[in-house]
């Protein structure tokens, strides 16, 4: 017991020599760092706001809203916040625990009845705390097809029937695989409970107590639209502005808009464990809520490395957790076509950073957010930008081969013109139990691909090689070409479809190879 109590006075004396010798940057040096970033990532706007000790530090906007308007982004600037949105969420269900109409491991049909997993002992065990802890043996992503892109005439009342159709890659709570349409169930059980929508919820409970002003549940419930970004993306190799998402439902998966200086608020809140105001006298959540939410709940596999050592990584309830140099972290990122968001906690510090971008960067927001973080960690300086600079570069040439040299191919077979396709044998409507029919035929002398209740899946279909084609989206931002490989009956015609995405940096929402398209027009 002594020989614990000594260890335990000389931790204590150590860390807080690390606190009291680490150096944080600076509000200029934020500026140097965060300018370089723009040009670094071809960003052409960003925010970012620090939290410390329970105080606002650094709130600023640099760089455009938007490529066409030239207008600058301030700390009020409004960004879809996309999966930072999944917090929210968990919170509300948190706040309906408190009020005694919910607990974490209540069963999903108790408030949903009609809903359905891929075999019934799944539907019959499925919690609410599952809804929330992508350990629900479905792949990656499974589904998004019928939200993303935002075009789909999908409803909520669809997601939940056809999610019986999805196929588990994994046994039932065995495995981490991050999902988005059991948040949307999620934030169906908000309502069904509480009496109103989602978006109603989270700014009647959350964002009006906080005085998140400028915040909403959706873009569409945005009332002032005066100070918000455009999307932005590369197409063709330059960066320009492209339509934004806008969600009719799911917003408990990704659709809140905020700004840095209203989530400023909401970390600070999160920090004190759910207490807020002058004093700390009221409380969104209570510490009991707060604490399952900063729980591990589903293990993570990582690896220990420098410079943060972390050793355990887990998802919680709305968040991700680990440790990072003996601190305890908690994270989440959030992405929408053209927009990607990153919030990071260090509560044992109280450190908070937040790293807002109108530009589908992830690697930009990670150089700010780490360098921040290094500094107040007494970590070395180093030059994030330029390291994460060099692997966007590579992870791009390496995409770049394998897509260039299948266009090169495909070009090559059309100038010789050796190989004849019948495109009417392959031309039908192909049916997925879950995504609905997928129409190919010949229009205005082009074999195209069109996905009936996704329209901006649309795009001409190119013959590869054998049986295997490649579809090539008409809308170019999406970085999401694809193989379509058919397979053939007994008497040789076109009977089936697969796909899989070309390049490996296509978006994981794009699960074309969760897709089984039966020929329905023989």
């Amino acid at each position: 017991m002594k020989i614990y109590s000594t260890l335990l006075l000389i931790s204590l004396i150590f860390c807080s020599y690390l606190n009291a010798t680490a150096q944080p940057v600076t509000s200029k040096q934020i500026d140097e760092l965060v300018e370089k970033t723009l040009t670094a990532f071809d960003v052409p706007g960003i925010a970012v706001a620090v939290v410390k000790d329970g105080k606002v530090i650094h709130s600023k906007g640099y760089g455009v809203r938007s490529l066409k308007t030239k207008e600058k982004v301030d700390e009020n600037t409004l960004f879809g916040i996309a999966s930072n949105s999944k917090a929210f969420t968990a919170a509300s269900l948190g706040i309906l625990m408190d009020e005694g109409k919910l607990k974490w491991d209540d069963k999903v049909i108790d408030y949903i009845p009609e809903f359905r997993m891929y075999n019934g002992y799944v539907t019959e065990e499925f919690t609410i705390r599952d809804l929330l802890t992508h350990r629900s043996g479905l792949g990656l992503g499974a589904g998004d097809l019928m939200f993303w892109p935002d075009s789909s005439d999908f409803t909520m009342k669809d997601i939940i029937y056809n999610l019986r159709y999805l196929k588990p890659v994994s046994g039932f709570r065995t495995k981490y695989d991050y999902d988005n349409l059991l948040y949307m169930v999620a934030g169906e059980v908000i309502e069904r409970v509480s009496g109103k929508s989602y978006e109603e919820f989270v700014e009647e409970r959350i964002m009006k107590p906080l005085q998140m002003n400028n915040s909403a549940g959706t873009w569409i419930r945005v009332k002032d639209k005066s100070n918000a970004v455009d999307t932005h993306a590369p197409v063709n190799g330059k960066v320009q502005v492209i339509p934004r998402d806008v969600f009719r439902f799911g917003n408990s998966a990704g659709g809140i808009n905020s700004s840095v200086a209203d989530m400023s608020k909401w970390i600070i809140m999160q920090m004190n464990g759910g207490k807020y105001g002058e004093g700390l006298g009221k409380q969104i959540f209570s510490k009991k809520a707060h604490q399952e939410m900063w729980s591990p709940q589903t293990i993570i596999p990582t690896n220990t490395s420098a410079p943060y050592n972390t050793h355990f990584s887990a998802y919680g309830l709305g968040w991700f957790l680990s440790d990072v140099k003996g601190y305890k972290q908690v994270t989440h990122t959030g992405g929408l076509a053209g927009m990607v968001t990153q919030v990071t906690l260090l509560p044992e510090l109280q450190l908070g950073i937040i790293v807002f971008t109108n530009q589908q960067s992830g690697a930009a927001f990670s150089a700010i957010s780490n360098t921040i973080k290094d500094s107040y960690l007494d970590i070395p300086a180093t030059d994030r930008v330029r390291i994460y600079s060099e692997r966007v570069k590579a992870g791009f040439m390496e995409a770049d081969s394998i897509t260039n040299s299948i266009w090169t191919e495909i070009a090559a077979e059309q100038k010789k013109n050796t190989v004849k396709v019948n495109y009417k044998s392959f031309a039908g409507t192909y049916r997925d139990n879950w995504f609905g029919d997928v129409v190919l035929s010949e229009r205005n002398g082009k074999f195209r691909f069109d996905a009936k209740r996704a329209p901006k899946l649309s795009g001409e279909v190119l013959f590869f090689k054998n049986n295997t084609f490649i579809v090539k989206w008409d809308r170019r931002s999406f970085d999401a070409d694809a193989y379509l490989y058919f397979q053939t009956d007994k008497d040789g015609k076109p009977a089936s479809i697969k796909m899989e995405p070309i390049s490996p940096l296509t978006d994981f929402s794009f699960d074309f190879q969760d897709l089984d398209l039966k020929r329905v027009d023989k």
